[in-house]
This record gives C-alpha cells, structure tokens and sequence, in this order.
C-alpha cells in the first residue's frame, strides 16, 4: 500500500493545479445539486416494526384525523377572567387557523365532541391541531402563518400561544461554534508548527472535505430520509478528522524538509507513511460508523452512513487534495532556518555540527515519569477513570421533546407555559388503539376500554375516548402524569401493554397497541439501550483483530481495546454529571437537565473508537518500528513516545477545541455527543495512550511485541508504518545505477504453480533467482519442469506471490503491488487466440507493458503475422515472456541454472521463433528449476 501511497503523493505534487481544479469542480458540482434538488432533512424519528410506529401506520389509514402531525394553540386569558368570556374570540382564531393550507383539522375547544383541554382554574384552554404530513413536510409558510394568526389574535385580555410538535424544526442548527472550532484549531496549528501558513493547510483541506460532504448529503436529502442531526454531526466529525488527519501527513513532510529533502520526494514520502496511517484510522471511523447498523434503526443507520462518507471524503482530500497543496506551497514549507542553511551552501542541507548540543525531545520527562513505576501509573490510571465513570448509573436516555429548545424559543415558550397550566402530560400524549370490529355496542366497549385505563397508576387523564368514522377502530387519547422523558410515562407504557392481552379477551377486541410519538420516542430509546451491548462487542472485537494485525501483538490490541473503555466510560460519566446533576450546565450555555439524546452512547462509542486506534496507531507503531530495530523494549518506548508525542498532542488539542466548540451553540441533540467526544479525545490522547500505554508496555517487556508464529501466519499483513516504501525506495536507487528493467529478480523465491497434471510433484520451490530483463526483450523460460516454468511465468504476470526477495515488474514491487501488475501485464494462456489477444495490443500501448505467453507452440502454430506484430511491440518498448518445455530429459535437475546464449538453443520452437524474428538477439532463454535443499538455491540469469 504505501508504494502506491508514494506514487500517488508524487503524483498529487506534479499535477497540483489539476487536483486543486478537480477539488473545485466537486464542491461547485455539489453545491449546485444541493441548491437545485432543495433536500430538506427530517426531525422524525422512527423506527419500523415496533409496536408504537405499527401504531401510527394504522391509524394513518383507518384514523386519517387522528394521523399527521398536531399542533396546540393555547389560550390563556391575562387578566385571570374565566376562558368562556373569550370564545367568540377563540373560535374565531380556530375558523382563521382551519383555512391555513395544510390544516387537516382545526376544532373549537367548546365542541361538545372534541372539547379542548381546560386548566383547573379555567383560565386557560388548548385548542388542537392537525396538520397533514410530517413534521418539516408542512406547505411553505404555513407554520408562519399559524405564528401570525396567533401574533395577531393576542390582546383584549387573551394571550394566543401556539406550541406543539409541528413546532420542531428540520432546518439545519446554525451558529459560531465552527468558526470558534476552527479558529481554536489555527492557534494550536500555529504554535506547533511556529508560522502561520503551514497551519492554514489542515484547515483549508477539512474545510474542503466537509463542504463535498455536507453539500452532497443535502443533495441527497432530496430522496432520502435523512436527519437533521446529521449536518452538525457530520460537520463536527468531519472538521476534526480532516485537520487532524492532515496535520498527520503536513507534519511528517515538515520533518522531511527540514532534513533538507526534495519537495515533491518528500510528499510522495509524507503520503506513503502518514498517509498510510491516516488510511487505517479512517478505515477504524467508517468501519465503526457504519456498523451502526447493527442496531437496526434506520436513522441512525442513515446517520452512520452519512457521518461514515465525511469521514471517508476527509481521507481521499488528505491524499489528493493535501499534497497538492503542500506542491503549490513548495519551499515556503520548509523551516526558515533549514532554507537559509541550504541557501548558504549551495541547496544543500550540512551536516549537523557533532559537537552542538542536543535538544531534549518533547514529552521525555513525562514518558520517564510514566514508566519508573509501571505498575504504579497503571493503579492510577485506571482508579481516576473508574471515578469519573461512576456516575453512568444514573444517565438516562430519551428523544428530545420541544422542552428541550432553547427558553427564547416560542415553541419552548409554550410547552412550558402548557406544563405549567395543564400539567407536563399534555406535552406529550400517549394514544392506545383497538380494533372494534367484532363489537356490536363500540360505544359502550370504548367507555370500558376508556374506564380500564383510567384506573391505571400515572394515568392523569384520558382526554378523548372515541370510535373511528367506520366504528371498526377505537382510540383513546392519554394524558400521562409525567412529561415524555420521566421513567413514570416510559412504566405507564410497558404497564398498558401488558395489560393489553387481558382487555383484548375481557372486551372482545383485539390489535391493542399502544402509539403516539411519545410511546415512539419510548421504543426508540429501549431498541438502542439493547443494541448498546451488541454493538460495544462489535467494535471491541473490531479493535482487537484490526490492531492484531497491525502490531503483530497479543497485548497491545488487548491493553489498546481496554484502554478504549477506559476512555468511553469516562467520557459517558462526565456527560451524566453536566446533563444529569447539573455540573457547569449554565456555564456550557446547556438549558435542560435530564436525559440526553438516546443514541448518544452508540454514536460515541463508534467515534471515539476510530480516534483512540487513531492515536494508538500513530504512538505505538513508532514504538515498535524502534523495538524492531534496536531490541531494546525500554527504549523503544521513549523514543518512539518522543517522536510521536508532538503530532499526537496538537491533534488532540484540535479534536478537543472542535468538538467542545459545538457545546455552547449547538442543539440539545448535539451537545452531549459533542461533550463526550471532547472529552473522550481528551482522556485517550493524553490518559490512556499517552500514560497507561508507555506504563503497561514498559511491565510487559519484550512480551508486548510476541505473536504466535501460528497466528503470525495466518494474519494478513498490513502496511501501516510505510514498509514497503523501503523497498519503493531502493528499486529507485537500483533503477538509477543500473538502468530501467522490465523484469528484475533479486533473490526472488516462488512457490511452485500447479499445471492441473495428474500426480503433480509440488515439492520444494522456485529460486532464489537473480537478474534483470531490459524493455524490448524476448524471454524464453525454458523447462521440463512444469510446475517451476509456470511459477515464474505466474509470478512475472502478478498472478503469484513471492515467498521472498524482490520481483519487480517494471517499477512495480510484487506482491505490495500485484494489482497493479497484473493491469499492466496481459496474460495469454495456454490454448488461447495469440494472433487475437496480439493484435488487440497496439504499439501505443506496449511501452512498459509485459506480455506473458504460457505456451512457446502457440506463438508458433498464430497466424501470419503474429511474430511480427510481436516484433514490433518489443521494438516499442513491451517486454515478452513465452513459456517452453525442455526437451532435455532431467534439465531441470541440472547444476546449471544460468541464461543461455540464443546461440545453444536445443528446443526445435525456440530455434524456429528465432528464424522468424528480424533481430534474433531480442532473445533471451532461461532455464529454470527447482529447489529441494534446504539453503535456497536455483537459477539466475
């Protein structure tokens, strides 16, 4: 991966206007679907196949009135006079509200049939509404013409409030709190990198990111059913990622240039180490985002995707995008002092004076300190964490109701003033539903039903108890004692359901359900507290596979996955004390105490997971490419915590100054996700991983980095810390000294490939081979030993993984870069159309192309033509490779394995190809055999 990562970094820094171009193109096009498609985001939340949505469905079709969204308008008189002086006035004001397009029902609260709800005082009355559609799905200013037609309606001793759920917003929240965030993050950028242009990029490239993003996902709102939540959600995760993951790559490049490197070497390098990191701790958010799933919810399910494609857009900017930037800016990038140095001598960085002091690396003390007493610091940790976790039991979730808008907001105004004068029930209703069909008296079985459940504990009043038009459906309003959010409304609930097989056999009815957006509300939050188990074990186990095969550990994924909970807990812990026990709440500019947004704890755990392998990965992956090197368990440590510890530092620090920034401006629903992801980011970056890693890998020693050779086998190998740049890297060097090769062998050793023969020996194995092939060359591998011929044959078309050494096709190392091989190669098998598959390949194409012929008799036995045409695409620069049998009995046990001179050809095909061929000395024979010792021998060219 991290060979590719270079070429594209490289190539990023050379097209730099391009991709800046491309970037620009993107958000204009976006923008432009945004705007013309009009999405608008959705404020419901629902979730299909539970009781309390079947509810509503029903009643959407058999009850239409009783569907839609509702709307109160409260009377209340100011003089304290009796509500019946008013009604004139008030009926007027209902006539007025019935005529506003998309009104489905206005009645006066003095009907005898639908009497509006009085207060005990009987100064105040509510009078209901129905409006068709879901909430944000109202005809444009309609909701406004409500507010003005109450506006207008007070005065003369009567006060007109509206309130209710047709008062809940889609519209996205909107505020300082990006531009705090952000300016917060230039500071810190600033004081890392010690100017101010280097840390505009990271903020610049988020910005990008999260405007492609945010701007498609209105677009998309346009067809899809989307929350409003998730514009902030996806603002918030996306500016944080973008700037940190920037900052990964810009602040390994800075480091690069101020060893005096190229520019354009250097981002190639920059993307092919960071970027790598950066790719596996984007891939750690997406994957957690969108397991959200597993919980079956489908808004959150949405919510997970649309958060997971941000995050995803900030990775593809910070390997395209970046680098270009980091092109454009080029030498203004490298440190003043650096410039002046290599200025001063000639653009060439000098040797760094031996006798000059060494400056002491960020972070050596505190490292020292955390790992004198391992076991000490572990202590520590772990108590302080389970003290801020404590107060878990007792956070509590819920859906937010419109007591959870802000107190200058009319729809806050009124559901207070509702509460005050009618009670906190009639904020949030509870419906029950029964089907009446069989009932041949459906009066007198929905007064039973009416008396049943007015006798229930928590049951305030049932305002309305009535059959449908049909008399086949029964509906029974419910005022509980409690508000939306108080654990008596979500008993009174489970009370009615359970209550409800006995009613169905008593009355003679049958399908009671219980409904409403409240007992909505209620199901939603006991579906995600039961998927919060399953989900946790879900991205715990994640971690523990995905680190394994990282860091090649048994510990270091255990003690990284359980320093995860550590975190989680005590994020989830100060989020009870702020909204549960009122801690700083006024200072945080949060209104409400009381449970917060119920899918706060999955969404957070999902975050919060891909940031803490985020930081794992870039802190202990230096630890151990240290270890690796030196064998020195304590000291790869601190070396590795000191290389680190500066990049790891700024970037929490961002993550933290984004994500508190939301706190103050952002919506009910966001702010106690914001708070647990600030401080989440907070105690991982500088808690766990910062001091309960170096403490628990300086006790375990040597054992941290052990993994059973069993378990080494079968894990697949990851590329995160840059390996195979190495590699990258010295092709280069070989490829300047010795020139360009199609084909490069260099100790290269292959599994040998089964032909499909029966009674096959497959034992032992190809190589090692050494040796290069120029552009331009025929190669003939020549052996009787199938399985041998067909391993190299295999191996140089991308179609075979070396066991060991280097097999470069062109400027492609196999097996880091297979795929890409096998693009660039065509392989033409046994018994397959060569003068076809030839002529499809025109000489345009054939520079730095392979051709891989399986069989030497097909060549011969193509059209006429077919060698020529072959001719001419070695004369344009393709390299071809044609498979041969040895006609020697026992060659491929012979001692000698090197080329053979065309001159010495024994196979009659070969000496016929090279008759037919204009340049005979275009080829080359190999003869290859294989291994069966056990030091690794075979041939070489």
């Amino acid at each position: 991966m991290s060979s590719s990562l270079y070429r594209l970094g490289r190539a990023m820094a050379r097209a730099r206007w391009k991709a800046v171009g491309v970037w620009a193109l993107l958000m204009l096009v976006a923008g432009s679907l945004a705007i013309g498609l009009g999405g608008a985001f959705s404020s419901q939340f629902e979730i299909p196949g539970t009781e309390a949505q079947e509810g509503l469905d029903v009643l959407s079709t058999r009850f239409p009135q009783m569907s839609g969204t509702s709307g109160q308008l409260v009377f209340v008189t100011a003089d304290g006079s009796d509500i019946d002086e008013h009604r004139a006035q008030i009926e007027a004001v209902m006539d007025e509200a019935a005529g506003v397009e998309g009104m489905e029902a206005a009645p006066s609260p003095f009907d005898e049939h639908s009497p509006g709800t009085r207060n005990d005082a009987d100064t105040a009355i509510i009078g209901t509404v129905q409006m068709a559609g879901a909430m944000g799905s109202f005809p444009d200013g309609s909701i406004e013409e409500l507010e003005q037609i109450a506006q207008e309606a007070s005065g003369d001793g009567l006060e007109v409030h509206l309130g209710g759920q047709i008062l809940q917003s889609s519209e996205i929240p909107m505020g300082p709190s990006e531009v705090i965030g952000l300016l917060a993050a230039l500071i810190i950028l600033a004081v890392t990198f010690r100017s101010v242009v280097p840390a505009a990029i990271p903020i610049a490239s988020a910005i990008v990111g999260v405007g492609v993003s945010m701007l498609a996902v209105m677009a998309l709102a346009a067809g899809i059913d989307i929350p409003s939540v998730t514009i902030s959600l996806g603002a918030m995760l996306g500016l944080a990622v973008g700037i940190d993951y920037a900052l990964f790559i810009l602040s390994r490049h800075r480091g690069q240039l101020a060893e005096g490197q190229d520019v354009v070497e250097s981002i190639g390098r920059a993307i092919a180490t960071s970027g790598s990191a950066v790719i596996f701790a984007g891939l750690t958010v997406i994957i957690a985002l969108v397991g959200l799933f597993v919980t079956g919810i489908p808004f959150l399910t949405m919510m997970g995707m649309a958060s997971a494609g941000t995050v995803a857009v900030s990775v593809v900017v910070a390997l395209t995008l970046l680098p270009a930037i980091m092109g454009l800016l080029g030498e203004r990038l490298r440190p003043r002092r650096i410039r002046r140095l290599m200025a001063e001598n000639g653009g060439v960085l000098p040797a760094p004076d031996p006798q000059g002091a060494a400056r002491r690396p960020v972070g050596t003390g505190w490292v020292q300190l955390a790992t004198k007493i391992p076991a000490l610091t572990i202590v520590l940790v772990v108590v302080a964490m389970a003290a801020l976790a404590l107060p878990i039991k007792d956070l509590r979730l819920g859906l937010p109701d419109l007591g959870t808008e802000k107190p200058d907001t009319l729809a806050r105004q009124s559901y207070d003033l509702v509460a005050e004068e009618f009670g906190p029930g009639y904020n949030g209703p509870l419906l029950v539903t029964a089907d009446i069909i069989n009932s041949t008296d459906p009066l007198g079985v929905v007064d039973d039903l009416e008396e049943r459940i007015a006798a229930l504990d928590g049951v305030a009043e049932v305002q309305l108890a009535t059959p449908n038009e049909g008399a086949d459906m029964a509906v029974v309003v419910i005022i509980p004692e409690g508000a939306q959010t108080d654990a008596s409304t979500a008993e009174l609930v489970r009370t009615l359901r359970a209550d409800a097989d006995g009613w169905e056999r008593e009355l003679d009815i049958s399908d009671v359900t219980v409904t409403g957006q409240t007992a909505v509300a209620i199901d939603i939050t006991d579906r995600l507290s039961s998927a919060l188990l399953p989900f946790a074990v879900f991205v715990v186990g994640l971690s523990l596979i995905l680190l394994t095969i990282v860091f090649r550990s048994i510990w270091v994924p255990i003690k990284a996955s359980l320093g995860y909970l550590l975190s989680v807990g005590a994020a989830f812990g100060v989020v009870a004390m702020i909204f549960e026990y009122g801690w700083g709440n006024a200072a945080l500019n949060i209104h409400v105490v009381g449970p917060v947004i119920s899918f706060m704890p999955i969404m957070c755990m999902g975050v919060l997971f891909g940031l803490a392998m985020d930081y794992e990965v870039f802190l202990v992956s230096r630890m151990r490419e240290e270890y690796v090197h030196s064998g020195d368990a304590r000291g790869a440590i601190e070396r590795g915590f000191t290389g680190s510890a500066p990049v790891v530092i700024a970037a929490a620090l961002i993550m933290f100054a984004v994500f508190a920034s939301f706190v103050p401006e952002g919506s009910f629903m966001l702010q106690p996700i914001a708070v647990a992801l600030a401080v989440g980011v907070l105690v991982d970056a500088f808690v766990v991983r910062m001091t309960l890693v170096p403490a628990v890998l300086a006790l375990l020693g040597d054992r941290a980095w052990q993994l059973p050779r069993w378990l080494d086998r079968i894990l697949p190998r990851i590329d995160v810390e840059g390996e195979g740049l190495v590699k990258v890297l010295e092709h280069r060097s070989w490829t300047a000294a010795h020139g360009a090769s199609a084909i490069r062998l260099e100790d290269a050793v292959l599994p040998l490939q089964p032909t499909g023969s029966h009674h096959e020996d497959l034992s032992g194995q190809l190589g090692p081979l050494t040796g290069a092939v120029a552009p331009g060359t025929l190669l003939v591998v020549r052996s009787d030993d199938a399985p041998a011929r067909a391993a190299l044959l295999a191996g140089i078309g991308g179609r075979l993984r070396p066991l060991a050494g280097v097999l470069a096709v062109g400027d492609r190392l196999s097996p880091d870069d297979i795929t890409a091989i096998q693009a660039r190669t065509h392989w033409i098998g046994a018994g397959a159309d060569v003068s076809g598959r030839l002529a499809a390949i025109t000489a345009r194409a054939a520079a730095g192309r392979t051709i891989v012929l399986a069989e030497i008799e097909d060549l011969l036995g193509a059209r006429e033509g077919a060698v020529a045409h072959l001719e001419d695409l070695l004369e344009a620069g393709a390299c071809v490779v044609v498979g041969s049998p040895d006609p020697r009995p026992g060659a491929s046990s012979d001692a000698d394995g090197a080329a053979e001179d065309p001159g010495d050809l024994r196979s009659p095909a070969e000496v016929a190809l090279a008759s037919r061929l204009r340049d005979p000395s275009a080829l080359i024979a190999l003869r290859v055999r294989r291994t069966r010792a056990a030091v690794l021998e075979g041939a070489s060219s």
